[in-house]
């Protein structure tokens, strides 16, 4: 089943605007490698859970794979042919709201060749255009 929020204050959420870029979640923070976004979207909880999936075929029992982004916001619409009016609809399917520079997945336990190859198969799943990142390791 789809991820999604165990409880929330309001069932239906309004739907905001996306300007600017990350300032929070945009940078490589628990794993080696890290996909990350170039453009503003919302990614639906199924989107997600498929990209897991691939991960999880492309890298096998080695490494481990770290979700950055949760589906929190309830996208509502209407049945299909529902004359207008009668309030706003029942919530329909729940995403992640992502920004310019969000790091949506992290990969750690695997070679750069390996995490290339995972992230490539997830970048051609997400509805946002995407690159690969690595950890900054400064030098203390």
């Amino acid at each position: 089943m789809a991820m999604m929020p165990k409880r929330v204050k309001f069932r239906k959420s309004q739907r905001g605007k996306m300007k600017g870029n990350a300032t929070r979640g945009n940078y490589v923070a628990y794993g080696e490698y890290g996909l990350q976004s170039l453009e503003s979207a919302w990614i639906p909880a199924k989107t997600l859970e498929a990209a897991r999936v691939a991960v999880s075929h492309a890298i096998g029992r080695s490494g481990r794979l770290f979700r950055r982004v949760f589906p929190q916001k309830s996208v509502s619409a209407k049945p299909l042919e529902v004359r207008m009016g009668s309030g706003k609809g029942e919530p329909d399917f729940w995403c992640a709201v992502v920004k310019p520079g969000t790091v949506l997945f992290e990969l750690s336990g695997v070679s750069e060749t390996v995490a290339k190859r995972a992230f490539a198969r997830v970048a051609h799943k997400m509805p946002v255009r995407t690159r690969f990142v690595s950890r900054r390791h400064t030098v203390a």
